[in-house]
C-alpha cells in the first residue's frame, strides 16, 4: 500500500475523536499533496451546490469539517464572504489559517455541542466528513440548529455509511420534526477522480425550516 493509502486507511479506521485527531495530525503536512495525487475532488465540487442554492451575500457560511481549508478560497473566488470553518484537528486548522479564505476557524468536534447560537449561519456545507470513522449522523442536529430558517444544509455522505450509519433515519427524523425539507440529492459519484474508485458518495441539499 502507498504512503497516502496507508494514511487514508488510518483515518477510516479511527473509532474515536482522539484516534481521528491523531490520524489527521500525523497526516496534516502531507494531506494536500497526497489527496491531490489521489484526485480528491469533494472540497471543490461542493462549490457547485453552494452556488446553485445559496445566494451571495446571504450571510455567513460554515465549512463543517474544513480540514486544511481547500473549499474556502474557491467559494471566496465565487463571491462568497464570511466563511467560517470548524475542524477537530488543530494541525489541519493551522494549514487552513495559512491558506486563507476564512473569516474565522474554530476547533470543535461534530457530534457534540457547537459554539454558535441558533440560526447563526445562512448555510452549512460539509464534504468528506460523513464517512467511515468520522462524524455521526447525530451531528446534523446541531448543524441544523445553528443554521437559520430559509438557509441550507449541503453535504456529502459516503455510500458505505448512508444506511448503516443511521443517516437515512436522521434525514427522515429531521423532516418529520419540521426542521428541514429535502431539496436535491445527487446520484453516487467518485470522491477520488484518480484512485479509490470504490469510494462513492452522494451529495444532499436540505432547506432548513
Amino acid at each position: 500500500m502507498s504512503e497516502e493509502g496507508e494514511a487514508l486507511a488510518r483515518v477510516y479506521a479511527a473509532r474515536t475523536d482522539g484516534e481521528l485527531a491523531d490520524a489527521y495530525a500525523a497526516w496534516a503536512n502531507g494531506y494536500d499533496t497526497e489527496t491531490a495525487a489521489l484526485g480528491y475532488c469533494l472540497p471543490f465540487v461542493i462549490a457547485a451546490w453552494v452556488a446553485r442554492h445559496v445566494p451571495k451575500g446571504a450571510g455567513p457560511l460554515l465549512d463543517a469539517g474544513c480540514g486544511t481549508g481547500l473549499s474556502g478560497p474557491y467559494l471566496a473566488a465565487l463571491g462568497y464572504s464570511a466563511i467560517e470553518g470548524l475542524d477537530l484537528s488543530e494541525e489541519m486548522l493551522a494549514l487552513a489559517r495559512a491558506r486563507g479564505g476564512y473569516a474565522a476557524l474554530t476547533r470543535a468536534a461534530l457530534g457534540g455541542p457547537l459554539p454558535w447560537g441558533d440560526g447563526h449561519f445562512a448555510a452549512f456545507f460539509s464534504t468528506g466528513v460523513f464517512t467511515a470513522g468520522h462524524a455521526p449522523a447525530t451531528s446534523l442536529e446541531e448543524l441544523v440548529r445553528i443554521t437559520r430558517p430559509g438557509g441550507f444544509g449541503i453535504f456529502t455522505v459516503r455510500d458505505a455509511v448512508l444506511a448503516q450509519g443511521g443517516f437515512l433515519e436522521k434525514f427522515a427524523e429531521l423532516e418529520a420534526a419540521g426542521r428541514w425539507r429535502p431539496v436535491e440529492v445527487s446520484p453516487p459519484f467518485r470522491a477520488f477522480a484518480v484512485a479509490e474508485p470504490q469510494v462513492l458518495v452522494k451529495a444532499f441539499v436540505f432547506a432548513i425550516r
